[in-house]
């Protein structure tokens, strides 16, 4: 079925169109739900809470196209994990001296393969996580961020930066081959 139609339908509160729409977009936004909380669990939950939101505020939206559609539906599901976070108090900072140092090349984040780092993102405390989702991933700018998660542009940044570091750590303490390795 066209997605045009099938919103429509799903504005009429059709259960089998809400259900195909739900089909066609849980994957890929499950998997925005998961970089941004710790377990499949919560991301189910998160996931379900921006399709529910969604179809309630279906009928503000103007249907431009597939893009469009899509982008709505994770701007909502992230939302729904940012929301999530913010009640469960999720934003403690971590301070540098938390993060055990390991020695590494700097350069070695600008080498790695996108799934390599998302693997990875998961594991960082969850200010940074959640920072570096949306400004790597996002492409938020970092103004937006702060007004996003009610902080400085100088601790989104911050934030950011550490968050660069510990996936630097995370990688070189779970495959030792990437301490060593050369740019290519």
């Amino acid at each position: 079925m066209e997605l045009e139609t099938l919103l429509r339908k799903c504005q009429q509160n059709n259960r089998t169109a809400q259900q195909a729409l739900y089909e066609q977009y849980a994957a890929r936004l499950f998997l925005v739900c998961r970089r941004y909380v710790k377990t499949d669990e919560l991301a189910e939950e998160m996931l379900m809470n921006g399709f529910l939101k969604f179809f309630r505020s279906l009928h503000q939206f103007t249907y431009v196209n597939e893009r469009a559609t899509f982008a709505w539906l994770k701007k909502i599901v992230i939302n729904e994990c940012l929301m999530e976070l913010r009640s469960a108090n999720s934003f403690l900072q971590v301070t540098m001296d938390e993060i055990p140092e390991i020695a590494g090349d700097d350069n070695m984040l600008d080498r790695l393969e996108a799934a390599e780092i998302i693997q990875l993102i998961t594991e960082l405390p969850v200010g940074y996580r959640t920072v570096f989702n949306l400004f790597v991933l996002e492409e938020m700018t970092h103004r937006e961020i702060a007004a996003l998660l009610g902080i400085s542009e100088g601790t989104s940044k911050s934030q950011l930066s550490k968050a660069r570091l510990v996936l630097q750590q995370l990688l070189i303490k779970n495959n030792a081959a990437y301490g060593t390795r050369k740019a290519r």
